[in-house]
C-alpha cells in the first residue's frame, strides 16, 4: 500500500472551544505509529469556531488537520457527527481511526463504523503496528493495527486484527497513552470541510445545557492515596483522606471500595474507572486485581499497603509494607506531620 492510504486519523474530541487530553495523547501514540508505517497523523477536528485550536494539534504530533467547522457541530450529538466522520472516511479512505473512549467518543465510535462497515475495538490499553497470517487461505497480511485489550474480566489479554476492512478502528481510555509535549516548530496543513447534512441528521434537538465542573482531579494528581476492599470502615478510609491532605494529593481507590460505599465513583482508578500515572502512588488495602493494576501500574513509584504477603499488588509495588493499615496509616500520618513543623 502507498503512504497517501495509511494515513492514521485521531478524533479530537473538544468543548467550548477546549481540547480533551485523550486526543493530544493519542497524537502522540499516532506518531509513534506513523514512524512505523512511514504515513502521516491526521486530526480530524469538528465543531464551530475551532480554528483556533488547529494549530495546537500540529504542535502535538499532526500532520494534517481536517477542520469541520458548522453551527450545527457546536454541540456534540450522535447523528451530525456521525455523518461528518462517514462522508471524510469515504472521502479520504484512512488506514486507522482512532477515538478516545470518552462518553463522546463511545458514543460515536460504534455509530462511525457502522456506517462504515468496519469493525471496532473499544477500550484498548495498547496499539502496535504488526503482521498476521490468516492460516485458513496461507495468506500474510502486514503492518496491522495490533488493537490490545484486557478481555474476559481482565483475567487475559487479547490481541484483535482487522486484516480486511478499513479503517482499522480503535477506542482508547484517557490516560493510557502518553501525551507528549507541545513543539511549536512542527509544521503542517489546515484543510477545512463543508459538511453536507441531511434533514434526518437533525432529529434530535438540544433545548438546555447543564456543565458541572468535575470536583476530583485524579490523572493531574502527582500523589494519589488510594483505598480498596482491605479498608474495614469509614474511619479507616478517612486515615487515606488525611494522608492525601497532608501530601497535596488525591484520593484514589478500588471498585471495591466504591461498590462498598466508602467514596464515590469519580475517585476509581482501574479498568473502569480512571487511569492515572503520578509520582507516588500509595495502595492501602488494595488486593491488585488485574483490573486495577490496569489504571495505576505505570504510576513513577507504588507504596503498597496489606496484610497478604502474597497480594497480587506487591507485584507492581516498588515499596511493600505487609501490615494492617488502620496501624501503618497513623505512623505515616504523624511521620509527615512531625516533619512538616
Amino acid at each position: 500500500m502507498t503512504k497517501e492510504n495509511r494515513n492514521i486519523w485521531i478524533f479530537i474530541e473538544q468543548e467550548d472551544g477546549k481540547l480533551a487530553d485523550v486526543g493530544l495523547e493519542l497524537l502522540s501514540k499516532g506518531r509513534e505509529l506513523a514512524g512505523t508505517l512511514n504515513s502521516q497523523v491526521w486530526a480530524l477536528l469538528c465543531g464551530h469556531k475551532v480554528a483556533d485550536l488547529a494549530r495546537s494539534l500540529i504542535h502535538h504530533g499532526a500532520d494534517h488537520v481536517l477542520l469541520v467547522e458548522h453551527p450545527e457541530l457546536e454541540i456534540y450529538r450522535t447523528l451530525p457527527y456521525t455523518r461528518v466522520t462517514a462522508d471524510l472516511i469515504k472521502k479520504h479512505q484512512p488506514y486507522i481511526l482512532l477515538v478516545g473512549a470518552s462518553p463522546v467518543g463511545r458514543d460515536l465510535a460504534p455509530r462511525v463504523a457502522s456506517a462504515a462497515g468496519v469493525g471496532l475495538t473499544a477500550d484498548c490499553t495498547d496499539l502496535q503496528i504488526g503482521d498476521f497470517t490468516i492460516k485458513k487461505e496461507n495468506r500474510l497480511c502486514k503492518d496491522l493495527l495490533y488493537q490490545i485489550r484486557p478481555a474476559f474480566g481482565g483475567n487475559i489479554i487479547a490481541t484483535i486484527v482487522n486484516p480486511n476492512t478499513r479503517p482499522q478502528m480503535a477506542t482508547v481510555r484517557e490516560g493510557v497513552m502518553r501525551k507528549s509535549q507541545a513543539d511549536t516548530s512542527r509544521k503542517g496543513e489546515v484543510e477545512t470541510f463543508t459538511p453536507e447534512f441531511q434533514e434526518s441528521d437533525f432529529v434530535l434537538q438540544v433545548l438546555s445545557r447543564e456543565m458541572r465542573e468535575a470536583t476530583v482531579h485524579l490523572k493531574d494528581s502527582p500523589v494519589i492515596v488510594a483505598g480498596g476492599g482491605g479498608v474495614g470502615s469509614q474511619d479507616e478510609f478517612n486515615l487515606l483522606c488525611d494522608l492525601a491532605n497532608l501530601m497535596g494529593g488525591e484520593v484514589g481507590a478500588s471498585r471495591a471500595a466504591v461498590d462498598a460505599g466508602l467514596i464515590s465513583r469519580e475517585h476509581q482508578v482501574g479498568q473502569t474507572g480512571t487511569t492515572v500515572r503520578p509520582r507516588l502512588y500509595i495502595a492501602a488495602g488494595i488486593s491488585g486485581a488485574i483490573q486495577h493494576r490496569a489504571g495505576m501500574d505505570q504510576s513513577n513509584k507504588i507504596i503498597a499497603i496489606n496484610t497478604d504477603p502474597d497480594a497480587p499488588i506487591f507485584q507492581v509495588a516498588h515499596y511493600k509494607i505487609v501490615g494492617d493499615l488502620a496501624e501503618v496509616m497513623p505512623l505515616l500520618i504523624k511521620a509527615l506531620r512531625e516533619k512538616a513543623k
